[in-house]
């Protein structure tokens, strides 16, 4: 059977991936999940947000999907964990709601971009919204921790034009606890991306009393500098924008007491990509 397309009225457009969507798919039988994940033609949204200068060169739109495998204990959107919290989106759907923002994309140097949730559970669905993206002309970006990164072929790669690789930390049980999985998969995309000489955007959110340790970082900052493809880096101050969400899904949130980084400690981990010659922001 074919999952079928949502008719609820929950617009895909939101004014902030901070708004809270919950149970939007929660219709969709297992067996219909899993026949959209294979295929493709079906994913998951949570919903598109536009007018972004933070996912990538020039203004864009993206599209925040549905699911991850990750648990990150700062994570500002677990709503987006959970596969059929997302709306039922068809690629047809997605292609029209693109086709209305190709021309401004191309005037504001924009393009889509493509987060979560992480991306590359619903892999197949990517692929064919950034085909779909390429065929327009519009530049695509792919924000993903590159857990699943080895589901996407040389030449499905190809069709990305940036990575927006997210790197929680270094030290192996540091990572696990702070996500619950291993780093290994993300260090492998990177080498495989810079391999393939596509770029990288790194993405490292600074955590007080969590990712802060310098030691750390610096081993961060060597990997990256080492790859040859890391474009900028950009370090991410940790916030508590989605901290109400927690509490109104009924996960126990750890980072209560935790407060923004200082200015300090922002300058600091900037410092130590700068020193290994990487343009970190």
């Amino acid at each position: 059977m074919a999952v079928q397309e949502s008719n609820s009225p929950v617009s895909l457009e939101a004014k902030s991936p901070f708004d809270l969507r919950v149970d939007l798919g929660k219709d969709v039988a297992e067996t219909d999940v899993r026949s959209a994940l294979a295929t493709g033609d079906m994913g998951f949204l949570h919903s598109f947000t536009t007018g972004s200068t933070l996912d990538g060169p020039g203004v864009r739109v993206v599209a925040w999907t549905t699911g991850c495998m990750w648990r990150c204990l700062y994570c500002h959107n677990p709503d987006t964990w959970t596969m059929r919290n997302g709306v039922p989106v068809s690629v047809a759907r997605a292609t029209e709601q693109l086709r209305k923002y190709r021309y401004g994309l191309k005037v504001m140097s924009g393009g889509l971009t493509i987060s979560g949730g992480e991306p590359l559970m619903q892999d197949r669905f990517v692929v064919k919204l950034f085909q779909v993206a390429k065929a327009m002309g519009i530049h695509t970006a792919l924000d993903t921790n590159g857990y699943y990164g080895d589901r996407l072929s040389d030449a499905e790669l190809d069709t990305i034009d940036l990575v927006l690789l997210d790197i929680k930390a270094w030290d192996d049980a540091r990572h696990r606890e702070l996500t619950g999985r291993e780093p290994g998969p993300t260090r492998e995309f990177a080498r495989r991306l810079a391999a393939r000489r596509r770029p990288i955007s790194l993405r490292f959110v600074l955590v007080p009393g969590q990712t802060d340790d310098p030691a750390g970082i610096a081993e961060i900052a060597r990997f990256s500098a080492s790859l040859g493809n890391v474009e900028r880096v950009d370090v991410l101050p940790f916030h508590q924008m989605g901290r109400y969400k927690w509490g109104k899904l009924g996960i126990e949130y750890k980072l209560e007491s935790v407060e923004p980084p200082t200015a300090a400690l922002v300058e600091q981990a900037l410092a130590i990509f700068r020193a290994e010659g990487l343009k970190a922001y």
